[in-house]
């Protein structure tokens, strides 16, 4: 079965992270992608850019709400996904487990439709 492992966390905190704590987690997301690779388990992954989201809103008959930004009352926001084929829910724990850091939380959901679509893959530098 396919899952969405949500990535959330405090964009503040993460960066705020020393180097050597970045690089760290760097190399857990590199191992985990790398893993799942060779076994032909990983599917999309994404990192999101930080504080920068626009929301729209159903707003009745009238024009949909447009607000900028993430939900100013919210602690955590959603900074990545990964999607990954996991034969169980706990597999698709562990994987999340595995990528673990102070303020991170982790929702994982089965997938009922998925299309990868064909936009090559890019990793900029940020």
């Amino acid at each position: 079965m396919l899952y969405s492992i949500l990535i959330y966390g405090s964009e503040s905190a993460v960066a705020a992270w020393a180097p050597e704590v970045e690089d760290e987690m760097l190399e857990r997301h590199a191992d985990l992608r790398d893993e799942l690779q060779a076994k032909g388990r990983l599917g999309t992954v994404l990192r999101l850019m930080p504080d920068t989201a626009t929301t729209v809103r159903h707003a009745g008959n009238t024009h949909p709400l447009v607000t900028d930004g993430p939900f100013a009352e919210t602690k955590e926001q959603l900074m990545g996904i990964y999607i990954v084929d996991c034969e169980t829910l706990e597999q698709a724990r562990d994987a999340a487990r595995r990528l673990d850091f102070e303020t991170g939380v982790f929702e994982i959901r089965p997938i009922t439709w998925y299309d990868p679509g064909v936009i090559s893959a890019r990793i900029p530098q940020v």
